[in-house]
């Protein structure tokens, strides 16, 4: 770094000598995520959404329809949507979709300041809104995608029903609605075992990442915990 850092109370020369390596390279991904952010905004239109989805959301305690394009709402024309794994099959939701939204649900009120967030899940509406409630989730707009094909159409399920936390981002352009990013990374294999294709969104990990302890190998969060 071309500035000189100051030192914090009792370190060593030798911590201080790490640091600034590390500084350098904590400053290197940093330029990094922005070169990549700036290479996704450039990206041109994706594929053109052939439907007007129709979803399930609970509404004044009745279930009502709304369509995709209903997830827009007036002067934002970007729409992150993601994919949660709760299927009308699973007996619990999975436990990292759930760390993921528990993060975003404090969040949404920023988020949606600028662009539209909502949450699918291929369960009926009912039992996505009894859970989100054990959660106290307030903020986040949760839909159902139970009678229609978005889960599958966008790689959030698989030809054998199985459910994946695939988050893709929509944008409106001259009244039509078409595909913008996906979280592919979900597919590529990745040195560590786990994909980390949403990781940037969570705050689990980034919290854990700047520790001795790190994640740790073998732990991942859970629905609930006895202590």
């Amino acid at each position: 770094m071309g500035t000189k850092q100051p030192a914090f109370p009792g370190e060593t020369p030798e911590y201080r000598a790490a640091r600034g390596k590390l500084l350098d390279a904590e400053a290197a991904l940093r330029d990094q995520v922005e070169k990549v952010a700036a290479l996704r905004r450039r990206l041109p239109l994706g594929g053109r959404v052939r439907e007007d989805y129709a979803f399930d959301e609970l509404s004044g305690g009745r279930v009502r329809k709304v369509r995709m394009s209903e997830l827009f709402s007036r002067g934002k024309d970007s729409l992150l949507l993601y994919g949660f794994m709760f299927g009308p099959k699973m007996k619990t939701p999975c436990p990292m979709c759930t760390s993921l939204l528990d993060g975003l649900d404090g969040n949404a009120r920023h988020i949606t300041r600028r662009v539209d967030l909502a949450v699918s899940a291929r369960s009926p509406i009912q039992r996505i809104v009894d859970f989100a409630k054990t959660r106290g989730w307030s903020s986040l707009r949760l839909i159902s995608s139970a009678n229609n094909s978005f889960q599958k159409d966008y790689l959030a399920e698989d030809d054998e029903g199985n459910q994946w936390p695939m988050l893709n981002v929509f944008v409106r352009r001259k009244g039509a609605i078409h595909h913008f990013w996906g979280s592919e990374l979900l597919f590529e294999k990745f040195a560590g075992g786990d994909m980390r294709h949403v990781d940037m969104l969570w705050p689990l990990w980034n919290a854990l990442d700047l520790t001795p302890e790190g994640r740790g190998k073998d732990w991942y969060p859970a629905l609930s915990y006895r202590d």
